[in-house]
Formats: structure tokens, sequence, C-alpha cells
């Protein structure tokens, strides 16, 4: 019997109809919405506007913007087209500036355009095309092997805490922190799941604690504030997020609170583990200090969950969407070619040559 949660699709392709169909993450739990969206400026605000979320789901959601724009070209040259193309990709890349598989995503989207050099427009389309499709479809098998990975680290009926949300509908299927989540329901493993809400934009709450009761999975949902002491209580025995980026050196960006339980579970002697697609694994980028993290409007703190606004009027507010994890808090960094230990900038450039 299939899962009802991972059957889902966040984010596919409609290329009959020249469209985008994303999950609108943002009216989640309350309603089931998927959005078709045929106009570059609908889809960079998908991305902002968190409608659709989760580094791999952006990426793939990228990847379909730019394979839709340079469709839609009446470029007769390749040229011309290629000149369409990097207007659409360069507009995309500035709809969120902290998740490496944005631009990850478009990048390889472009070497595929390149790789087609003295090819028809039609010819490269479908190519395009064809790319973007394989962005998903191996995005689907990263998710799986990340599973498989976390869940041997894991034993059975013990109680798990996560963070944001790295689930289904951020990825293409299964997720990257929930995959072992799912594997270990599939196979009787009766883990308890703690979810934190994730203020302030509730992924944990609104999401996650969506996904997994959908799945059937044991889950409880918890405030923020609350996981030190359910850590204390002795109900985690281990902690399992995603990211966005992740440094060479092991830093790792994740959802605004990610370093706050790293940092708890250090203090409980708590495995803390990042589950990575490689493709958020930035070498490039030597630490967390190098990762921008990006800024969010006032009013996701002070009156978006609220009938009422519950901060005074004109009150400062700072609002970061991610935070880093220092590489020192963090136990193994999962990825869909094994677990890299510390040191990483030993570990990390290793799992790309498997």
């Amino acid at each position: 019997m299939q899962n009802p949660v991972t059957v889902i699709q966040s984010v596919r392709l409609d290329d009959e109809n020249d469209t985008l169909v994303l999950l609108d993450q943002t009216v989640l739990p309350n309603e089931t919405n998927f959005l078709e969206l045929k106009e570059m400026e609908d889809i960079w605000d998908a991305i902002y506007q968190l409608k659709v979320r989760g580094a791999p789901a952006i990426g793939i959601a990228a990847a379909y913007g730019a394979y839709l724009g340079a469709k839609k070209s009446t470029a007769e040259t390749y040229e011309a087209l290629f000149a369409d193309f990097t207007k659409v990709k360069d507009y995309l890349a500035t709809s969120r500036p902290t998740a490496v598989n944005l631009f990850w995503a478009l990048n390889r989207m472009e070497d595929r355009f390149k790789q087609e050099a003295g090819k028809s427009v039609a010819e490269v389309k479908a190519a395009l095309k064809e790319e973007s499709e394989n962005i998903r479809a191996e995005d689907e098998k990263i998710c799986e092997a990340i599973g498989e990975h976390a869940l041997s680290l894991l034993e059975p009926g013990w109680g798990l805490l996560t963070h944001c949300n790295a689930g289904t509908i951020a990825t293409a299927k299964y997720g990257t922190a929930l995959a072992p989540m799912y594997l270990g329901q599939e196979r009787g493993y009766n883990f308890k799941v703690y979810a934190d809400e994730t203020r302030p934009l509730l992924q944990g709450a609104r999401l996650t604690a969506w996904e997994l009761q959908q799945a059937g999975v044991d889950v409880t949902l918890i405030c923020d504030n609350m996981a030190s002491i359910v850590m204390k209580e002795g109900k985690i025995q281990a902690v399992l997020v995603g990211c966005d980026r992740v440094a060479v050196n092991g830093d790792a960006a994740n959802k605004i609170g990610t370093s706050g339980v790293a940092i708890l579970a250090k203090h409980y002697n708590i495995p803390f583990y990042v589950c990575a697609p490689l493709s958020t694994i930035d070498l490039e980028c030597q630490t967390g200090d190098d990762i921008h993290i990006e800024l969010r409007p006032s009013e996701e703190i002070t009156s978006k969950w609220y009938e009422k606004p519950m901060a005074p009027d004109g009150v400062q507010t700072y609002n970061p969407a991610f935070d880093v994890t220092d590489h020192s808090l963090i136990t193994g960094i999962v990825t869909e070619n094994g677990i890299a230990y510390a040191p990483y900038t030993e570990s990390l450039p290793k799992m790309f040559k498997k």
C-alpha cells in the first residue's frame, strides 16, 4: 500500500499546457491547493513567497521554470534562444539567496544548454525539458538513498526530533530528514517523532506535523522552546534536520532555530544529523560565515498568523530566515553517497567521488 503522503508531487511539469504545477505550501494544512503557473513573474513569486519551499523543491521548480521560459521564446537561432534563456535564469536566481539548490539547478540547466551548441532551437528546448525532468527524477532517488543511510543510524522505537520541514513536499519524494521516518514507517520501526513548530512561519506545525500525521507516523507537535524539556526527559534519541547550504567545513545553514536545537542536543549528548543531498553542499563556500542569510519581512513576526497584530505598531524587528549550525555541533552529514563525519573538509569532498 502506497503512503498517501509520499505519492504527492509538490512540483510537477504540465508540458502540454506550458504550466508549472505547485502545491501551495502557504495554505496547508487547511487547504490542499495546487497552483498552475504560466508566467515567470508568478514562478518567481511562488519561490519568494514560499509557496514552494525546501531546497530540493526550489531547485526542481527553478529548473522547470527555466525550461518553460526557453520554451516560450520565439527565438529562431541558438544564440537568440540562449539570450532569452539567460534572462529567465538570472531573473529566477534573484528569488531567494540562501538555498544553493536554486543556483545549482539553474546552472545545471545552463550547462545542458551549452552542451547542445550547434543544434536546432527545437532540439535545445527538448534537451532542456529532459534535463529538468532528470533533476526531479534524480532527487527522488537521492532522497530515498539519504533515507536508507540515515535509517542505518537509528533504532526501532526511538524518539526523533526534527525542525522545519524536510519532507516529501520539500522534495521530489520522501524528503531528506523525514525520509528515514517514512522508510521506518514502512518497515515497522515505530518511531515517535517530535516536530518543532518552527517560528515564525510554522513549517513544523503546518507542514511536518501534517505530513507525518497523514502518513500515520506517531507525531507530537511542540513549540520551539520545548525542545530542551523533551530532551531532558529522555524522549529524544536523535535529531534529524535538512539544510539549505553546507560549507566545505561542515557548517550548515538551515531554517532559523536549527542551531539552537543543535546546541541543546550537544548539551544532552544526543546525536544531531544533517541530511543533505550533494546538491546542497557548496565546496566553494569555505565556512558558514560565507553563507548569505536571507532577511524576511517583519510582518512574519508581528502579524502574519494573528487576527490582530501581536506586537507594538512600528516596533523594530530582525527576521533572518536561516541560521548556521557550527560543524562542531553536527554528529554527521547524511548524503546520498554515505555519511560524512568530521573532519568535514576531508569527508565532504570524498562524497562527490563515490
